[in-house]
């Protein structure tokens, strides 16, 4: 899942249970959407990925470089304290978001397109709870 600064899910890829997260880094970036904001052409891509330890490879490094995006990804072996938690916090957040429907915490659909519908639902009833917070 790609989210803004804000936990908003901008991008979500569905896989399977068993796949690893790095193996889908690009196809996720490649499924953001544009993002609105000035009068032009959309941005396409973030300015900047933030990922833990368990995406550091150069290969991956490279690919998201070559995409025009800059990687701030944690080295392993290296102290904690390089601020990258700042900014995960808010997809952690999300995740418990999420995982507050009982539906989505274990995926019981066979179908993708059903449990996807699912996702964007609560996705939407979280969005519409967080407005009413600010209201």
């Amino acid at each position: 899942m790609i989210t803004d600064g804000h936990g908003t899910p901008l991008a979500v890829l569905l896989t399977g249970g068993n796949r690893n997260d790095v193996t889908q880094l690009l196809p996720l970036l490649d499924a953001i959407p544009p993002v609105r904001g000035r009068v032009g052409r959309p941005r396409r891509k973030p300015d900047s990925l933030f990922a833990d330890r368990g995406y550091d490879h150069d290969i991956y490094r490279d690919q998201v470089r070559a995409r025009g995006i800059v990687p701030a990804i944690a080295r392993r072996g290296t102290l904690h304290g390089t601020g990258l938690g700042t900014y995960r916090w808010v997809v952690e957040r999300s995740f418990a978001w999420l995982h507050g429907f009982r539906r989505l915490r274990i995926r019981w659909e066979r179908r993708a397109d059903i449990h996807e519908a699912f996702l964007k639902l609560a996705c939407c009833l979280i969005t519409h709870r967080q407005l009413n917070s600010l209201c």
